[in-house]
Order: structure tokens, then sequence, then C-alpha cells
């Protein structure tokens, strides 16, 4: 478990994600264009032991981000590569473009630095996501590539965003 104390944010914690925010996250339902992040029903995660739908998955991979109160307000998932650390993220829908981002984004990644501290640190985000984009070169990330992968909705081109370890941590 960490905690992120960024001066232009909240702090963060983040924590394992359990089976009842598990459960919560499928609920969460974004608006166009982002509905495509929209989760299938809890059950269906279940049965199919889609990703933390399967309870192993979900403890080595998934973890719950909650806001200074306890509350709910995110995910990530620390996707492990050979030397890199892949994070996949979601904000609560109601919260997306409030000024959240950058300490969500901040806690998230010192938790990928706590798993693994000498992993890359990388994302995907398709590159219409100007929003994130923004957001994710606040926090310390550049864009090092830009390709098409397959995704539910199809061919998609996204943009590989790698975090750059500050000269001067603080």
């Amino acid at each position: 478990m960490s905690d992120c104390n960024h001066a232009d944010a909240a702090p963060y914690t983040v924590t394992p994600l359990d089976e009842h925010l598990a459960q919560q996250l499928c609920e969460w339902h974004y608006e166009p264009p982002f509905d495509f992040y929209n989760w299938t029903s809890w059950a269906e995660m279940q049965v199919e032991g889609r990703e933390f739908g399967d309870p192993v998955l979900r403890a080595l991979q998934y973890a719950a981000v909650l806001d200074r109160e306890g509350t709910f307000v995110g995910f990530a998932q620390f996707f492990p590569l050979l030397g890199v650390t892949r994070l996949g993220l979601g904000l609560r829908p109601d919260l997306c473009g409030q000024g959240q981002g950058l300490g969500f984004i901040t806690a998230i990644v010192r938790e990928a630095q706590r798993r693994a501290p000498g992993d890359e640190i990388d994302l995907e985000v398709h590159v219409w996501n100007t929003r994130a984009i923004k957001v994710y070169e606040n926090a310390g990330f550049v864009i090092s590539d830009t390709y098409e992968r397959h995704s539910t909705q199809g061919i998609a081109l996204v943009h590989c965003m790698t975090y750059e370890t500050p000269d001067n941590p603080d």
C-alpha cells in the first residue's frame, strides 16, 4: 500500500482491489467516446475469469485507488512485461475532467515503482484522447512510440508513453 501526497492534488492511497470494489467497478459507465472502457457485468467477469474477475489475476495485477476519505475513485493494473510495468488505469467516470488526474496518476506511478523498482513504466493511450495525454505528460510521461493495436472496437491508433523519472525526486 502506498500514499501519494502531491502539492497540486489530494492524496490518494493504492490498495488491493477486493471483490466488493471490483463489483463496483463493473457498474461504472463512461459516456461516449469513452464508453469502450465500460466493463461487462460482474457476473460475466467472474464466469469468464476475465481480467479482475479472476481472483488470482486481480490479486497480482489490480489495485484500487482511494481518496483521502477512503472513497473508491479509480483502479490500476500493473501488467508485468520483461523489465517494464505497463499501466492500465481508470478514474471513476464522474471524476474525469475534474482536475484529479495528476494526483491519481502520480499515486499509481509510485505504486508501480514500489512493486518493481527497476522496471521502466509505460502505458498506452488512444491518440485522440488529448485530455489523458496532457495529464500523463504533466505527470512525467513522454510519447515514445505510436502504433496500431487490436482492441475490442477493432484497430486503434495508440501512443506508448514512457515515464521519465525526475532528476530530483521529492
